[in-house]
């Protein structure tokens, strides 16, 4: 099964790794598989991250990071740090520093210009399921199962600097939106839009009504927020206003738990109707099937 996918930065190749220990790379036009490293982990692949049009990282179930040169189609860096699966990883804007999450509860962070691991962080409580970096590479928000964000200061890995819990299940995935907000995605198939420092959850993008979410992503204009869940479906939620969003410092007290504010129109509790698209193709295919010709007077 396929574990992960990520485009290329020049989004012409796509790159998967999979549970049979496998990294592919396909042209994105047309579908052809130009790369093919067999048996590239003696575990199964549990993600990719590519660093630049020649590097890629790979991590596995078993706690091990590779960064592979597709000139030299090898790996030049290999390191088993983490005594878990290593579940996402982030690499700082010089291309020069790799942060992994694990399932251990640790962030590790690896030189890729070195060659070489730098050190683990202190252990949280739960698995870290995802690594961000945030405040122009200030801060690194790393998501756990617990339903927490940790924050560590940058050069400051060994300890968190702060945490945030968030009135959730867990985090199971997060996507940077700006330099201080994030998309988490939960098991209660909830997506929160959080802003980070000041720690505040802003309301609900949307969400997969009780089915846990796998992954989300965000489109490369910042527009849009897809999402996919268990329930088998890709979303597509509209976010291009959590960017003029203002958070103001002072924490204005609220009933606890009262329901989360509504950040999209498809959101719950908005003023649209959550099942209004559903609807409106089930009515669109009952008029197909029955050949209405009706004239609305409205």
């Amino acid at each position: 099964s396929c574990r992960d996918v990520a485009f290329s930065p020049d989004g012409q190749r796509l790159l998967t790794v999979s549970k049979d220990k496998a990294i592919h790379i396909l042209t994105v036009e047309d579908g052809r598989l130009e790369t093919r490293i067999a048996k590239a982990h003696s575990a199964a692949l549990n993600c990719v991250l590519p660093i630049d049009q020649h590097l890629l990282a790979t991590g596995d179930d078993g706690g091990e990071l590779k960064v592979w040169d597709l000139r030299k189609g090898e790996a030049i860096l290999e390191s088993r740090q983490h005594e878990e699966y290593i579940s996402a990883m982030a690499v700082d804007g010089n291309k020069k520093i790799l942060l992994t999450a694990s399932g251990d509860g640790t962030m590790g962070v690896f030189n890729i210009k070195r060659r070489r691991f730098e050190l683990l962080s202190e252990p949280q409580n739960g698995d870290l399921t995802s690594v961000a970096l945030l405040k122009r590479g200030k801060k690194v928000a790393c998501g756990c199962s617990e339903g927490t964000i940790y924050l560590f200061n940058w050069n400051g890995f060994g300890a968190t600097s702060d945490r945030f819990a968030l009135r959730a299940e867990s985090v199971d995935c997060m996507v940077p939106i700006t330099e201080s907000i994030v998309c988490t995605g939960s098991l209660d198939g909830v997506i929160r839009a959080v802003n980070i420092l000041p720690n505040r959850v802003l309301g609900c993008v949307g969400q997969h009504l009780g089915e846990p979410i796998e992954q989300l992503a965000v489109t490369p204009d910042g527009q849009l927020l897809a999402s996919c869940a268990h329930d088998q479906k890709v979303k597509f939620w509209d976010i291009s206003s959590l960017g003029s969003m203002v958070v103001d410092e002072y924490r204005k007290k609220k009933k606890r738990g009262g329901p989360l504010k509504a950040l999209t129109s498809k959101a719950p509790g908005s003023g649209e109707d959550f099942f209004a698209d559903l609807r409106e193709e089930e009515e669109a295919t009952a008029e197909a099937a029955t050949g209405s010709d009706s004239d609305d007077s409205d």
